[in-house]
């Protein structure tokens, strides 16, 4: 890949992956898990993982694209032609291909639920509204397939308008703008939590060391949540780091990237449960929290309508810096492999993830129930399409590490980490051994409606990475 595909400024990497890592789940699930299972002692529990799992596979996905310098499959094609291993590992750039096209058409859609609740917000629709209202104003939104397609619409078209301008103007352009705005945002409403909510309980919530209220599925989901919440496993970080500066420090910007992605779920626990608890409202998570507590939350206070307005561009901004990301490593495939323009690519992404999309939009309303999804699968066609994401990404996350720790070779690696010898030998060890283990538990944890084939199916895949190891362990000894 020449040259200019490469960011402007070396910070640019951070921010993206950033941008990436920052979702709907730092602000809607991961405050509501802390607080849930033990608070400080879940934290510690995640602060680990993230350690140990976390940075280890983050520093080897973005190693991947930078050593590549292509899109996630041809960079993984290129990859395994160089060393001469097994071309299954190709399924690494596919994995992550299919789950960011996946999970961008039904993220488009709930993301899209943040355009309606902006409106509502600005125009002070929902001032003083009680609990029944906007519990009901938000069912009728599910209710309404035409209002969520234009909404979907929307979010996805703005989306792909940003990538649709290329890497510098776009993308790199875009995310400097809006990534400090986001911060600016929620420091903002953290603020006015602190005024108008209650904070100390909010804080005594999230961060009072309760190691009894730690079960073992809260340690799971703490794994869990520390793999999912940076992007790993759906090409995002890969596609990024094919644009990162050679000089940028690997390790530093890994470490960076996960402080901040725990800082901002943090912070935004603390502003949301202020104001969930200053209202004496129940505690709780996903859509519920963010689009009838919450609303139920500004409804009452003052100046609520216009800070509640300002929280869900806020919300709105962390999605699309997440889609973004959805739609690069297909669009960036597309570009290489069929010498596309880069708008063509990008259309061609969007519009069947759109379509993909009407799926999700119609799991709520037209074919809530009965569908040949429920009697095939027994959920609806958003529940099975995100089943598939929970299942690709584990997957993928578990094969980059294996691919990273055994068959790149260790000249390369230290040559890409540009480190010491000593985290060299702790990077190695976690990403070929611990890494593998604990994304294998996240994955039997994801999916327990497929136990019966998912052990098998992770025997056989750990079984395959061992030989593929051991092949290339034979073929070059260094």
């Amino acid at each position: 890949m020449s040259g200019h595909n490469v960011w402007t400024h070396k910070g640019t990497f951070l921010l993206a992956a950033v941008g990436s890592a920052v979702g709907l789940g730092n602000l809607w699930r991961f405050p509501y898990l802390t607080g849930e299972n033990g608070g400080g002692a879940f934290i510690l529990v995640y602060a680990l993982t993230i350690f140990a799992v976390g940075i280890p596979i983050l520093i080897a996905e973005t190693m991947l694209g930078r050593t590549s310098r292509r899109s996630p499959i041809m960079g993984m094609r290129h990859l395994t032609k160089t060393h001469k291993t097994s071309r299954a590992w190709e399924s690494i750039g596919w994995l992550g291909a299919a789950s960011a096209f996946l999970i961008l058409s039904f993220y488009s859609v709930i993301a899209g639920w943040a355009l309606h609740y902006t409106w509502l917000m600005l125009t002070g629709s929902l001032v003083g509204a009680d609990a029944q209202t906007i519990s009901d104003g938000f069912n009728t939104l599910l209710a309404s397939p035409g209002l969520m397609t234009l909404y979907h619409t929307l979010f996805i078209a703005a989306s792909a308008l940003i990538v649709g301008m290329g890497i510098h103007k776009g993308i790199e352009s875009g995310l400097r703008i809006m990534m400090p705005a986001l911060f600016v945002i929620l420091i903002v409403v953290l603020i006015y939590g602190i005024i108008n909510g209650d904070v100390g309980a909010a804080a005594s919530f999230l961060f009072t060391f309760n190691i009894s209220d730690l079960s073992l599925e809260g340690w799971l989901q703490a794994m869990g949540q520390s793999f999912f919440t940076l992007s790993l496993g759906m090409g995002a970080i890969m596609a990024y780091g094919a644009y990162m500066s050679s000089d940028a420090s690997l390790t530093r910007t890994a470490i960076a990237v996960a402080f901040v992605d725990t800082a901002v779920a943090m912070v935004a626990g603390l502003a949301i449960f202020s104001l969930v608890f200053g209202a004496g409202l129940e505690t709780g998570q996903g859509p519920g929290l963010m689009f009838v507590t919450l609303p139920l939350a500004f409804a009452e206070m003052p100046f609520g309508a216009l800070v509640g307005g300002v929280f869900f561009i806020l919300v709105l901004g962390a999605a699309i810096s997440s889609s973004i990301s959805l739609i690069e490593p297909v669009a960036a495939f597309l570009v290489e492999r069929f010498d596309m323009t880069r708008p063509q690519a990008v259309t061609i992404m969007v519009v069947a993830a759109w379509a993909m999309g009407l799926l999700t939009v119609m799991s709520f309303n037209v074919w809530a129930e009965g569908t040949i999804f429920h009697t095939l699968f027994g959920r609806s066609a958003f529940e099975f399409i995100e089943l598939l994401t929970n299942i690709f990404m584990p997957i993928g996350g578990l094969m980059i590490a294996l691919f990273a720790g055994w068959a790149l070779t260790q000249s390369e690696v230290i040559k890409e980490l540009g480190t010491n010898a000593t985290w060299f030998k702790i990077w190695r060890f976690l990403v070929r051994f611990v890494g593998p283990a604990a994304v294998s538990f996240v994955f039997l944890r994801t999916i327990p409606q497929v136990e019966g084939y998912a052990i098998p199916a992770l025997g056989s895949l750990i079984i395959v990475g061992a030989f593929a190891a051991s092949q290339r362990l034979r073929h070059s000894k260094t």
